[in-house]
């Protein structure tokens, strides 16, 4: 959601927390985006979003001002850091809920933008 003063919320929000103005504008952002901050979970628990060691993760989407908690998939806590690149696995099915998104994945782009492999894992949640 873009607030008054140009800010895009993520994930979307009916209100402004700063003005408490109400928001209507969505906007889209990319499935790509940088991890602002995480912690490795060594034992996931049960109805968490993998069922092997993942990473919690702040990921700001590109277009977003705003960061979103979700799981990282990595094969383990040396190939995650603050900084890496990241994009959305989505789910095999899909209902218009947070729960599309899988998890996270590293991602690498060529100089032209496009996809390159990663070293992440591929394992499925």
């Amino acid at each position: 959601m873009r607030t008054e003063a140009g800010e895009v919320l993520v994930p979307p929000v009916e209100y402004d927390p700063a003005t408490a103005a109400e928001l209507r504008e969505l906007v889209e952002v990319a499935a790509t985006g940088t991890v602002t901050t995480w912690a490795w979970n060594p034992e996931p628990r049960p109805g968490q979003p993998l069922r092997t060691p993942f990473a919690w993760v702040l990921v700001r989407l590109d277009g977003a001002d705003t960061a979103l908690l979700h799981a990282l998939d990595a094969p383990g806590p040396e190939a995650v850091r603050t900084g890496l690149r990241v994009r959305i696995r989505w789910a095999a099915e899909r209902s218009g809920a947070i729960t599309d998104i899988a998890c996270f994945e590293p991602y690498e782009s060529t100089a032209k933008g496009e996809p390159a492999p990663t070293t992440g894992s591929s394992r499925t949640p």
